[in-house]
């Protein structure tokens, strides 16, 4: 656009995640260290926070019309819209350690994506939405080491 600015973004201040059941979701992203700050009293919506003031607004209002799937990731017709967050983590072995300790499933990962050293690990919360936990490279041998990614349809 000729003659337009750009607005000064100085980063991401919250990402809100829609969820069923807002307890079951407390439950899952307590294993990622995020506590309830603040709930709504008007409004469906449940704000989370870590230690590292990092901010999810859990919106508590998701219908059940998607036939168990997220139409998002799941199915062969790509619709738009968000896919998944990102979160950084500071260790991905330690990472891998707590989700397997809580029972939580890897959908994928350890994983590189071989253009900047990250790797990924991929897991689902109660309600399907991906949650991509990432880390820099660490010696991670002792657990199989990592595999480099391979785009899925």
């Amino acid at each position: 656009m000729a003659g337009s600015h750009a607005i000064d973004i100085s980063r991401v201040d919250h990402i809100g995640i829609r969820v069923k059941d807002l307890a079951r979701a407390l439950d899952f992203y307590r294993i990622l260290g995020f506590e309830l700050h603040w709930k709504d009293t008007g409004d469906a919506v449940a704000i989370i926070r870590n230690a590292r003031d990092v901010e999810i607004n859990l919106v508590y209002n998701a219908n059940a019309d998607g036939g168990g799937k997220n139409v998002l990731m799941d199915i062969g017709e790509k619709y738009p819209g968000y896919t998944h967050v990102a979160l950084r983590v500071e260790s991905i072995s330690a990472a891998l350690e707590v989700l397997r300790a809580n029972g939580v499933r890897i959908t994928q990962g350890p994983v590189s994506f071989g253009r900047d050293g990250h790797v990924s690990l991929f897991v689902r919360d109660p309600d399907l939405n991906v949650v991509e936990l990432r880390g820099r490279e660490e010696d991670l041998s002792s657990l199989g080491g990592v595999t480099a990614y391979q785009p899925q349809n």
